[in-house]
């Protein structure tokens, strides 16, 4: 849609207003230094560690060795850095996905074959685990938890890159019901498989508990029989 105006004379261009303290950073110019991943990682920890509703911009700012109003640099309030923190975890969880089965794959055909559906879910469910609880691992908790205190079109958002993380899972679950290693429906055990494997964050130590080369071999053993 266009507007046209028809003015009789010239007009001189308005004088720039200028605000109080410094002027918010261009799009292009947020990321100097990486301040805005280490504001992500900062308030991911401590969304992760306190809870959304507990924790301040300063305290974000605090962590992230930054003056307390630095983070509106970044991002408009504490709403849009808890939806960019959920992003974050998402866009690392999707790529590192795609890493570990493009790995796989690599892998199987160097000695000569193809991977198995059962080997496709072993390399998803290790490579799931590695995101839950890893290293640089408070991101999905976080979206998790502070699910609702996103709005309708944050959720809109990151339910997007959800959907294509859990998109790679489905064809390897529908092929192993098909061999009869998976004997529920497939959407079914899909969700029932991730809450399962999401619950770990509660209660998983790694000071204590088994390796995530173990939870794997567990999960397998969970939710597949053995086939002659």
């Amino acid at each position: 849609m266009s507007i046209a105006t028809e003015l009789s004379e010239p007009s001189l261009p308005e004088p720039v207003r200028r605000t109080r303290g410094r002027p918010r950073k261009a799009v292009h110019e947020r990321d100097d230094g990486n301040r805005r991943q280490e504001l992500l990682r900062a308030a991911a920890r401590l969304f992760r560690q306190q809870g959304f509703d507990a924790t301040s911009t300063r305290d974000i700012a605090t962590a992230a060795g930054m003056r307390s109003g630095s983070p509106f640099y970044h991002f408009e309030n504490k709403e849009a850095l808890l939806a960019a923190v959920m992003r974050e975890g998402m866009q690392s969880a999707l790529q590192r996905q795609a890493a570990a089965m493009d790995t796989a794959v690599a892998q199987a055909a160097a000695q000569g074959h193809t991977l198995s559906a059962r080997e496709c879910l072993q390399v998803l469910v290790r490579s799931h685990f590695e995101v839950l609880l890893g290293p640089d691992s408070d991101f999905i908790p976080v979206m998790l938890y502070e699910w609702r205190s996103l709005s309708a079109a944050q959720r809109s958002e990151v339910n997007r890159l959800k959907d294509g993380y859990e998109a790679v899972w489905v064809p390897v679950l529908k092929a192993l019901h098909a061999s009869g290693e998976l004997q529920g429906e497939p959407g079914l055990a899909r969700m029932m498989l991730f809450g399962a494997l999401n619950w770990s964050v509660q209660w998983y130590d790694p000071a204590r508990q088994a390796t995530l080369d173990d939870l794997t071999q567990s999960v397998l053993q969970l939710f597949l029989k053995t086939t002659s």
